[in-house]
């Protein structure tokens, strides 16, 4: 399975009906997460750019997924590149901790 990572814009404001749809977004999210699917999850300080790492087996099927995510509408300049490389401390062992 490949790893991709979706890079996309929110809106410069909020609004209510967008504030209504973070709780089930982050269910969501929060599932897929469980499921290994999303591997990572992140917004910026500024609330203006977002990025997730999601294990996929093509650039559609992973866009299928990103498609579902109750925001999904409010997602601008929405960019899905697949990864040759990807790496970080939690995909290492865990630290020994003589604790």
């Amino acid at each position: 399975m490949a790893k991709f990572v979706i890079t996309f814009n929110l809106p410069d404001f909020f609004d209510e009906e967008f504030l209504a749809l973070i709780p089930p977004h982050r269910a969501l999210v929060n599932q897929l997460i469980e499921a290994n699917i999303v591997e990572a999850y992140a917004i910026s300080a500024t609330r203006t750019r977002g990025w997730i790492t999601m294990n996929g087996e093509t650039p559609e099927a992973v866009r299928a997924i990103v498609e579902q995510f109750p925001l999904y509408r409010f997602f601008r300049r929405v960019e899905i590149d697949e990864l040759f490389l990807f790496d970080s401390s939690t995909s290492r062992f865990p630290r020994v901790s003589l604790n």
